[in-house]
């Protein structure tokens, strides 16, 4: 019997590599692997549908496909309206089992997970490009194309150039009011928009060890903002403790080999390191706080797949109890999922936020995109919890975006400026 020889591998390549049914993959390879997870929205599904149906086969698998209408809904008009209507209407006749309406929706990328949908070693697609969260539990996620996700709706797989690797390692401790946006912030800053172009961003030290999951989701979540294929943190007692209580399907744990081969690897000393801001009109145009309290504003949005979590409102209101929202700015709050809703209702949170003279949404992903809830009119600033600030990004295109964490919007909230919640306290 011949043998094969062992080959160091990423966690990245050993997930490929087990669903493309190969010992080792290498980067640069093109492969065909099986995908676990296929996911879609109210924008792209209807196009991924629109060509599934000139195929003329089922779908591969009905208990795989994942339907959220979630960008423009509640529906703002008719033309939204009826793109939700084909995705309700796809469920239903192919028997979809996770299909979202609203009510019972969530912003996808917070709802997936919350689900038990997705896990460890899973490889999962999905027609949005923050489809890349799922690597906060150790799966392999990333974003593709409509047309790329209705063929793998007929055939259960799909194409991927095996992506290099790049580590980022974390020490130090981090200061208060600072978390995952801050550290993604961070390194996006660093290595620019481009920087992890194709690559896998896998994110470790002792920082992250004692990162909270849903601050390991926004780190994940903002790896397409560097250019990455994807991000991924290896699975913990605090992955496995998260991914017991909600999974739906058996999972397999993969880690990195402690000799696998990286195109490059960055280590940071966050010990001290500020809240950050990220100016207009790119993420990696980031500054600290400190440098950002000249800047006045209009509106504040606290949610979105990046920061719409439990952990993320919980942060939001401890800066804002007893404070009340500045006259000249409006304070949108908007929790990722009906249960974060419920769970911030039991907490008091959202009598936090309203009696601040916030405005509290049910679940979409409505002002990040530009969508509604909250567009921004000619000359506006915001700051916002999202994940991006091009131009026009929510809203005229001579509005301003500015991106931080929920301690940092919720003080900017309260002083009508860019502000540390030191200042506020």
């Amino acid at each position: 019997m011949k043998k094969v020889q062992r080959v160091a591998q990423t966690i990245t390549e050993k997930i490929l590599s087990a669903h493309a049914g190969k010992e080792f993959v290498e980067p640069g390879e093109l492969i065909s692997a099986k995908v676990d997870v296929l996911l879609a929205n109210d924008i792209t599904a209807p196009l991924a549908i629109k060509e599934f149906e000139k195929i003329g086969v089922p779908v591969f698998d009905p208990a795989a496909v994942v339907l959220v209408p979630d960008h423009f809904t509640p529906n703002k008009d008719i033309k939204s309206a009826e793109q939700a209507k084909v995705v309700r209407d796809f469920a239903r006749e192919h028997a979809l089992p996770h299909y979202f309406e609203v009510g019972r929706m969530g912003i996808e990328h917070c709802l997936l997970p919350e689900q038990g949908l997705v896990g460890p070693g899973d490889v999962i697609i999905g027609a949005d490009s923050h489809t890349c969260t799922y690597g906060a539990l150790g799966a392999f996620a990333t974003g593709v194309g409509s047309t790329d996700l209705a063929a793998a709706m007929a055939l259960g797989e799909t194409w991927f150039k095996v992506p290099e690797s790049l580590k980022f390692v974390y020490n130090g401790e981090l200061g208060p009011w600072v978390g995952g946006k801050d550290l993604i912030l961070h390194t996006i800053g660093d290595i620019g928009v481009e920087g992890a172009l194709y690559c896998a961003m896998e994110f470790t030290g002792p920082v992250i060890e004692n990162l909270s999951m849903d601050g390991r989701f926004t780190m994940c979540n903002m790896a397409v903002e560097a250019g990455a294929k994807n991000g991924i943190i290896a699975p913990d007692a605090k992955t496995e403790a998260y991914v017991a209580a909600r999974a739906r399907r058996p999972y397999r744990v993969y880690t990195s080999d402690p000799d696998a081969k990286y195109k490059e690897i960055y280590e940071y000393d966050v010990t001290g390191l500020e809240p950050l801001v990220a100016f207009p009109h790119s993420p990696d145009n980031v500054r600290p706080v400190s440098e950002a309290t000249h800047i006045t504003i209009d509106q504040v949005v606290i949610g979105s797949c990046t920061n719409g979590r439990l952990d993320d409102l919980r942060l939001a209101a401890q800066v804002l109890s007893g404070k009340e929202v500045h006259e000249n700015v409006r304070l949108i709050v908007i929790p990722g999922t009906q249960e974060i809703y419920r769970q911030a209702l039991r907490e008091g949170l959202i009598e936090t936020f309203i009696a601040a003279g916030a405005a509290v949404s049910t679940p979409t992903c409505g002002p990040c995109l530009g969508g509604h809830m909250g567009i921004l009119a000619k000359g506006e600033r915001a700051v916002a919890t999202t994940n991006r600030n091009f131009v026009g990004r929510m809203g005229h295109p001579e509005s301003e975006v500015y991106l931080a964490n929920p301690a940092v919007a919720a003080a900017s909230a309260i002083a009508g400026r860019i502000a540390s919640p030191e200042e506020v306290r």
